[in-house]
């Protein structure tokens, strides 16, 4: 292909962005960038009132370009964005690995879609395929179905079926595998050690299993795949784009990358040329907006791929392939979205699935506590989240207790607010609790060593105590643990508070991870 005229590049340089944008209509400028090429946008929790407003939004962008991929992050679990103000009323993908019924994950996940589909929304960042084989990683957890890779595969098949059988395209993330981390890649870059045999057996799977569903995007990692390439992250790699998704597994659908500006490769590359990099490795789609919003950071790397295409850093003809790629999406994901009927009908599938979900037992050496009676006192500690958790999702066990027994009191305690002492917790914990029962609730407790110290400070007071786990437990250290519920949503709240006053019966205490 000969050198194109600038009009034409950065068209071809629109084409292959997906930027966020803020407000709660369309701006003028991403009208007017769609008009330039512009295919895709996606919609953040900033974005969103409520579906209705939502709908409104997405027609207004569709009038410019029928179809315009709008795309979210929407998980379900604790990662929404639909419901960030309210709570999530369908569990995560820990909750549905646990229940292991794939016909609930998948009527889940048609749910989601049926939800996203009335609202205009035509691709969904979801499902998480990565097998969470380490424990204590600090951003997938209980996003993942779980640590085997045979549950994780069957129901990230599940969930692309059920989600795409609504009219929404599915996108398997976090390619090729984010559960074998200690870090969170919005902070830092991971780095995967394992070697190529033991990614193929245990990360893989869900990958494979994703595109035999049919799913049409997959999202990249910014982690370090050593086995592949000692140099480049994922997503910025030809070895693992190219050569590992394309030729290997086969992929020949649209490659979309995680937030570019992420700090795992905006960092070391800053954001145009973790843009252009990506681009050249065999990304199509870049998706930027959720911290650097606004028509200067998309003109930005509009400019920055025009530069590189004029410098050689990247060859048009990479760039064109992409811009049709995004293209073909666009239309095939447009039809799909076309050929499903709205359905406005709601469903209480997410709270079937939160109570399925819970998991009860006895302590070892403790009395018999549950169901608890009386007035009661709840303590929530509350973790920093990943950000990819908005953290203004409302959690915890108090409110829906309240709503049970209106006499519930309770506390929420953060990291800074304890001390060596302990003085934190018998004034604002054990104090408030006398003549009551006390619940103490954690999430992701095995992660956080002042969150487990403090519980055992407390259970050596109130050995009464009842604890509820509403993250990912540690296989062989989850003793503390009475309840797991595999996830903080709002039905998964719902459903451990009927656990608790014996409103609802729940299962054995299961481990999930083995």
């Amino acid at each position: 292909m000969g050198a194109s005229s600038d009009p034409e590049l950065r068209r071809l340089a629109h084409a292959v962005l997906q930027p966020g944008f803020v407000g709660t209509t369309a701006p003028e400028w991403v009208r007017r960038a769609i008009a330039e090429g512009l295919h895709s946008v996606v919609l953040f929790g900033r974005n969103i009132v409520d579906g209705e407003q939502v709908a409104a939004l997405t027609a207004q962008l569709r009038a410019e370009n029928p179809d315009l991929v709008i795309a979210i992050d929407e998980e379900a679990g604790d990662v929404t964005r639909l419901e960030a103000l309210s709570g999530a009323t369908r569990p995560g993908n820990l909750a549905l690995g646990t229940v292991d019924d794939v016909d609930l994950t998948e009527r889940v996940a048609h749910d989601v879609g049926r939800e996203l589909h009335a609202a205009g929304i035509s691709l969904n960042y979801a499902p998480s395929a990565d097998v969470n084989s380490n424990a204590l990683n600090p951003v997938i957890g209980v996003r993942s179905f779980g640590a085997r890779t045979d549950i994780v595969s069957r129901h990230t098949a599940a969930w692309i079926r059920g989600l795409q059988s609504a009219g929404v395209a599915a996108c398997a993330k976090h390619f090729p595998g984010h559960g074998d981390t200690a870090v969170d890649s919005h902070h830092g870059l991971p780095t995967v050690t394992a070697d190529a045999e033991e990614i193929a057996w245990t990360a893989l799977p869900p990958f494979i299993a994703a595109m035999e569903a049919g799913v049409r995007a997959v999202m990249t990692a910014h982690l370090l795949v050593t086995a592949y390439d000692p140099e480049l992250p994922a997503t910025l790699s030809r070895r693992v784009l190219e050569d590992l998704l394309r030729r290997e597994l086969g992929f020949t659908g649209l490659v979309v990358t995680d937030a570019i500006e992420m700090a795992a490769v905006a960092d070391r590359y800053g954001l145009g040329g973790a843009t252009v990099k990506a681009l050249a490795a065999g990304a199509d789609a870049v998706c930027v907006g959720g911290e650097n919003a606004g028509q200067a950071v998309t003109a930005g790397l509009a400019d920055a791929v025009v530069q590189a295409v004029r410098d050689g850093a990247l060859a048009e003809e990479r760039l064109a392939e992409a811009a049709t790629r995004v293209r073909r999406f666009a239309g095939w994901s447009g039809e799909r979205a076309r050929s499903v009927a709205p359905d406005a009908t709601r469903s209480d599938i997410g709270l079937t699935a939160a109570r399925r979900a819970i998991r009860v037992r006895r302590r070892p050496g403790a009395p018999e506590a549950l169901p608890v009676s009386g007035d009661v006192h709840v303590v929530e500690f509350s973790p920093e989240m990943s950000l990819a958790v908005d953290g203004h999702t409302p959690w915890g066990l108090a409110a829906p207790l309240r709503q049970m027994r209106p006499t519930t009191t309770s506390v929420r305690l953060t990291e800074p607010d304890l001390d060596h002492a302990g003085r934190a917790l018998e004034r604002r914990a054990l104090t408030p609790a006398a003549g009551r029962a006390l619940i103490v609730v954690v999430r992701d407790a095995a992660r956080h060593r002042w969150m487990s110290d403090a519980v055992a400070r407390l259970l050596r007071s109130r050995p009464d105590a009842v604890v509820v786990e509403m993250g990912f437990p540690l296989d062989g250290a989850d003793d503390a643990a009475d309840l797991v519920t595999y996830g903080a949503t709002r039905v998964s709240g719902i459903a451990a508070a009927e656990a608790v006053t014996g409103s609802l019966t729940a299962s054995p205490m299961a481990r999930p991870l083995g």
